[in-house]
């Protein structure tokens, strides 16, 4: 009895624990959150007057507006509702300022003054440097339209620089050192100069300023957003997000997948899917692919609104990042300023993380999709990295690591081999075991438990060695996958793309047939060189007594040849790097410890007649 009391004591305790922290930690924030959207939405009807960051907007007399609510921000004006037009055309027919850098080319239109054509230079849709260039950066009316735009909103302060909004600018063109200044002059007393700054990447620093030369104050807020029109084709990997992802202040990473941010409720009006968070202070929002991203960077030391949205134009979707600023209220005689920033450009490790360094962007490295695993990821990337900058060979990179991996488990994996060693030793006695005890399991396992205890050997110790490799293989396959530093690097001879499958084929004799093989099956020579390597390292350790077992490990590296067919080159020469690398280290093992190498004699028995079994023979 006394029991059941304390267990059901500490049964009310850990329900009253789990109710409180429920309340604490999940349904109370939802509740503040609730109460903000509320706020901001009754402020936008003239019912409240809070900005987003909960600092008193100026009142109606200042001509100060309502906190606009997120979702209803600009950016999705002049869509594709007219008909779609090739690119080179819809660019033809505005008035542009040129972008060229060493990373980038493109335009910035001057109507809407939007970042709205950029293409990487260094980066080609294949592996032939002939071939087109990654164009990241489209505007509207082209196919799929994707642009960076920034502004003020607000209400009561004459007309706002929109998307139809023609801009004049000092320079044709915006390089590196060289910014250009736009401005617009909007006839209510209001003059706009925005001065956007490029670097020698993919960052574009854009300066808002508003001078109020008329006799009343006015209020605005600050906005930034990218904007992508259409769904994107996506790979769809569950190791790898492409879609709408954030650093939103203490939040901190967020990621919404397309799908996923349709399934959110309606946000700010009633065409507008999404999510957004109040009063946060630093991070950024943006829509990433696999190896591209765009982004919107607020100031980073002042709060502001986080939202993810979706809305439809006509038959399109349009998928929205933006960032809302706090109340900037201007004087007469006065200029109010916003600067805030575009990331527009490919997932460069080290660029990634030097902007977060240099710049101070909040946990900006997160661009990068490194997953849970990021304390293994990581460390493996820059290990990659510096070999590659050593030898100039990614492929060469990965064989070095390998060899490193190795020695640095050695001691783990000779205490491993050298028990596989002392269980061959052994072999005739646990073969005599059996025999003695037939079909009695229970006494056949307490012998072998007795002989493991005589000769001091861990039957477990031999699957360490697969168990240390498992995480490195999952680094290793993270890394080819989500980093752009293996996409097109190549390693020798038909590997152009260690990131792409082995594109040899058996089906063709590997080329030496004149037709291209099928995808149907897709098994190059890498993918056989690495199930020979597998093949034989099994084979260095005597058959199983298990007959299905015996069958199991023989089909095996079948199985894992035609697995790895398709997966990434730089992963299957890994794979049968390192099994070499282990079968050279089980044979040396093996002879020190005076241990017969079974390799040939298990290689020819496989073609040799088996005797019947005399058991089947005599019922017969």
């Amino acid at each position: 009895m006394g029991n059941d009391k304390t267990n059901m004591i500490v049964a009310i305790a850990l329900s009253l624990a789990v109710l409180l922290g429920w309340n604490y930690f999940i349904a109370a924030p939802r509740v503040e959150q609730q109460r903000q959207a509320t706020l901001q939405a009754q402020a936008l009807q003239g019912k409240a007057a809070t900005s987003p960051d909960g600092v008193p907007s100026a009142s109606p007399k200042e001509g100060g507006p309502a906190a606009p609510v997120p979702g209803t921000l600009p950016g999705a004006a002049g869509g594709t509702q007219g008909g779609v037009e090739p690119r080179e055309a819809v660019i033809a027919r505005s008035p542009r300022v040129t972008i060229d850098t060493p990373a980038l080319s493109g335009s910035i239109a001057l109507k809407g003054a939007r970042i709205d054509d950029v293409l990487l230079k260094n980066y080609h849709e294949t592996v032939d440097d002939k071939s087109p260039r990654i164009v990241l950066l489209s505007p509207t009316g082209t196919a799929n339209p994707y642009y960076g735009e920034f502004g003020w909103v607000g209400q009561n302060a004459g007309p706002l620089p929109g998307s139809d909004t023609v801009w004049t600018a000092d320079a044709t063109t915006l390089s590196v050192g060289k910014p250009v200044t736009l401005s617009f002059d909007n006839g209510a007393g209001l003059l706009f100069r925005r001065i956007i700054a490029v670097d020698d990447k993919f960052m574009f620093t854009v300066r808002d300023e508003v001078e109020n030369k008329g006799a009343a104050a006015v209020s605005l807020y600050p906005y930034g957003l990218v904007s992508r029109w259409g769904k994107p084709t996506t790979q769809g990997y569950y190791v790898l997000h492409e879609g709408m992802i954030g650093v939103l202040g203490a939040d901190g990473l967020q990621e919404y997948t397309y799908d996923h941010l349709a399934k959110e409720p309606v946000l700010g009006n009633v065409a507008t899917k999404g999510k957004s968070w109040a009063g946060v202070t630093g991070g950024f929002v943006g829509i990433t692919d696999k190896y591209w991203a765009a982004a919107a960077i607020p100031d980073q030391a002042a709060p502001y609104t986080g939202s993810f949205t979706e809305r439809t134009d006509g038959a399109t979707k349009v998928y929205q990042a933006s960032v809302l600023g706090g109340v900037r209220v201007v004087d007469p005689g006065a200029t109010a300023t916003a600067t805030q920033q575009l990331f527009a450009g490919a997932k460069e490790v080290n660029t990634i993380n030097g902007y977060q360094k240099d710049l101070g962007i909040e946990k900006f490295d997160l661009m990068i999709d490194w997953g849970w695993f990021h304390f293994i990821t990581k460390p493996m990337f820059r290990a990659l990295d510096f070999f590659f900058h050593l030898f100039g060979n990614f492929g060469v990179a990965i064989l070095v690591v390998t060899l490193c991996l190795k020695l640095l488990f050695l001691p783990i994996a000779n205490k491993s081999y050298q028990s596989m060693a002392k269980m061959k030793a052994v072999q005739p006695e646990m073969a005599s075991i059996r025999e003695r005890y037939g079909d009695d399991k229970l006494k056949q396992q307490q012998a072998m438990m007795e002989l493991y205890k005589k000769e001091k050997i861990n039957p477990v110790a031999g699957c360490w060695p697969v168990l240390i490799q498992i995480p490195v293989f999952f680094a290793l396959y993270k890394v080819l996958f989500i980093t752009i530093e293996m996409r097109h690097a190549p390693f020798f001879g038909w590997i152009q793309d260690l990131a792409a499958p082995d594109p040899t084929s058996f089906l063709n004799l590997f080329g030496l047939l004149p037709f291209a093989a099928p995808d149907i099956v897709h098994l190059g020579i890498w993918p056989i060189i690495m199930g020979i390597t597998m093949f034989i390292q099994m084979k260095m350790n005597p058959a199983p007594p298990d007959p299905v077992q015996a069958q199991i490990f023989t089909f095996m590296p079948i199985v894992f040849t035609f697995m790895l067919g398709s997966f990434p080159a730089g992963l299957v020469i890994y794979w049968a790097w390192n099994n070499t690398l282990s079968v050279i280290q089980q044979y040396v093992i093996m002879r020190r410890n005076g241990v017969k190498v079974e390799l040939w004699d298990n290689i020819s028995g496989m073609f040799k007649k088996k005797p019947a079994d005399k058991n089947a023979v005599a019922k017969n």
